[in-house]
């Protein structure tokens, strides 16, 4: 059994770790509020241009963006892959990476070329590891989306996919549900998957899609090329700010939570050194006692 001492530095070195997880958990519930509304401000403007972009799909204009092209083979495709760059956030970044791992294993195993884009530091650190084809990256992202650093990222995959050279495009994040959910999806960016209301669902039902009973038609002004070019980039745009505004505030949220559960954690086990404290204290005491009462009986 450990000496009094032993229990001693190993309850005040709980204490202070308590300390920490406690403060973090502070931090981190503050700045999930603040990462909370900013994603919930930026889901009218997604969800306003997604219906306008599916209603785009179910017209006939004269003009066809690329992103509106699906490819006939798929032989390589692009992984746009969102994570966090820091960790002690729970299970956050291990659901995520599970799903984009198994992804790729079906891509190969079908034959099927990947590369990949990394939007966070442990995205980029596990493909590295893997040694996938990473194409470009960006990590440090801070606690608000930088649409600039982000579309700067992403360029390599969509001048990939008009140019030919990947025939589909892929956006793995986590979807923020609650304080204590998160999930992880898997979507598809380019070409433009049509009729669906919420694009991070994995499973779309038919309930979900967005769909008219009648045909859309539009007036372009100055020409549909130009509105149309600029529509879709602003579609893809708002995807992808979107989806980094999904994931930072997963982050905060699932790291709030792991650090409430470490505190906890460490009040518990601070309880139970406390016991094995008393308990060998009051053993030293006794036997203490024993020793005196002893050597008086000899005396």
């Amino acid at each position: 059994m450990a000496g009094i001492k032993e229990i001693r530095t190993k309850i005040k070195s709980v204490h202070n770790t308590r300390k920490i997880t406690k403060a973090m958990e502070m931090v981190a519930a503050s700045k999930m509020r603040k990462a909370q509304e900013r994603m919930r401000a930026g889901r009218p403007y997604a969800d306003r241009v997604r219906a306008i972009a599916t209603h785009l799909m179910q017209a006939h204009p004269d003009y066809t963006h690329p992103y509106m092209v699906e490819s006939g083979e798929m032989k390589a495709v692009g992984i746009i892959m969102v994570t966090t760059d820091k960790g002690l956030c729970g299970g956050l970044n291990t659901n995520i990476s599970r799903l984009v791992l198994a992804r790729i294993k079906e891509f190969e195993h079908e034959g099927v070329r990947v590369q990949a884009t990394a939007l966070g530091s442990k995205g980029a650190g596990l493909l590295n590891r893997i040694g996938a084809n990473v194409v470009s990256s960006e990590v440090q992202l801070g606690d608000a989306p930088n649409l600039a650093r982000l579309i700067g990222a992403i360029k390599a995959q969509i001048d990939d996919f008009i140019n030919g050279k990947v025939d589909a495009v892929y956006l793995a994040t986590s979807r923020f549900v609650n304080t204590m959910k998160q999930d992880p999806s898997f979507i598809r960016l380019l070409p433009l998957p049509s009729g669906l209301a919420d694009p991070f669902q994995s499973e779309v039902q038919d309930d979900d899609r967005i769909e008219s009973k009648y045909g859309w038609d539009y007036l372009y002004e100055p020409d549909s090329r130009t509105v149309i070019d600029d529509l879709l980039m602003r579609y893809v745009e708002g995807l992808i700010y979107q989806a980094v505004a999904e994931n930072m505030a997963s982050e905060q949220s699932a790291r709030m939570v792991a650090m409430k559960s470490a505190s906890d954690n460490a009040k518990k086990v601070i309880g139970e050194l406390e016991l094995v404290y008393n308990k060998t204290r009051q053993a030293a005491i006794t036997k203490e006692i024993s020793e005196i009462v002893g050597g008086a009986a000899a005396v």
